[in-house]
């Protein structure tokens, strides 16, 4: 990780973790992947809101680790999952998870954020 560079979230890089109040229902194939009331949202400069589930809450035997992985200065690197239901591969990356995040970030830590153009739908329902 020498050559890659690591910056701290600031007034030229916001990034904000909040709890979300609401429950989170993720759908992939047909099927329920994940669904949490647990969910933190993070919020990172002007890019949209993405949702990070615990995995706890997630249903981990419909996905598959994959060989991709990218590298965020403000987060850390990221593995990637993707989505497979009934043995057939429903996505491919259809997650990403920060599994050693950066102490500014440390909360994402075991948490998934889905791509919503990967799955079937992702409904955040008031609580």
């Amino acid at each position: 990780m020498a050559d890659k560079v690591k910056k701290v979230p600031g007034p030229d890089h916001p990034i904000e973790i909040s709890r979300n109040g609401n429950r989170v229902v993720v759908k992939a194939g047909g099927r329920v992947i994940a669904d949490s009331r647990r969910v933190l949202t993070l919020r990172e400069a002007a890019y949209p809101p993405v949702h990070y589930i615990p995995r706890e809450d997630v249903d981990m035997s419909a996905f598959e680790r994959t060989d991709h992985s990218t590298y965020c200065p403000y987060k850390g690197d990221a593995s990637y999952f993707s989505a497979v239901i009934d043995g057939r591969q429903i996505s491919a990356n259809t997650v990403w998870s920060y599994e050693m995040p950066f102490e500014a970030v440390g909360e994402i830590k075991e948490h998934f954020a889905f791509y919503p153009d990967r799955v079937d739908s992702i409904e955040e329902l008031a609580a």
